[in-house]
């Protein structure tokens, strides 16, 4: 079985998605964590293994490796650059029976992390994919509920409900 790694260039996705460009401008710290939601729960859905990549440009003093909403989240040392990173990342787990995908819109950090054997999804193409899985996890949740009203009393009609219920209560 093959793992597939999906390593998301954060501020890039943010400034090309247009709801997290909107609240960038009000507040980066929401746009960010918003991000790492999404991404969180395309993790779960997708079964893709999910790294997101901040430039500590943003965020001075914060540079390493944390776990946010079951998701890693690596910030950038000082004057090192998210693209600098990112192609670290991509060297470490490019390998046999794993496929890494990284997602950005930077065309020459496209072109480098292919010469280094990952595929690249732009934001555009991840925005689609994370819409449709959310399209799907609501239809799953839509088939569960139609499961469950399918029970056995749903079967029965109102005079034999009437008659169970009165038992129940004793009477």
């Amino acid at each position: 079985m093959i793992q597939e790694i999906l390593i998301v260039d954060g501020y890039n996705i943010i400034g090309a998605w247009p709801h997290l460009q909107q609240l960038k401008e009000i507040r980066l710290e929401e746009a960010r964590d918003r991000l790492i939601e999404i991404m969180a729960e395309y993790q779960s859905f997708s079964g893709m293994k999910v790294i997101v990549v901040f430039d500590a440009y943003y965020v001075p003093g914060l540079g390493g490796k944390y776990l946010q909403s079951r998701l890693p989240v690596y910030y950038t040392k000082e004057k090192e650059t998210a693209d600098e990173l990112i192609e670290r990342l991509v060297t470490a787990h490019v390998g046999r029976r794993k496929q890494v995908y990284v997602a950005t819109s930077d065309m020459t950090e496209q072109h480098v992390i292919f010469g280094k054997g990952a595929f690249r999804i732009p934001a555009s193409e991840l925005l689609i994919k994370v819409r449709a899985a959310r399209q799907d996890i609501r239809r799953k949740i839509e088939q569960d509920t139609d499961r469950r009203t399918n029970t056995f009393d749903s079967r029965l009609d109102k005079d034999t409900l009437d008659q169970l219920e009165k038992w129940r209560r004793g009477k």
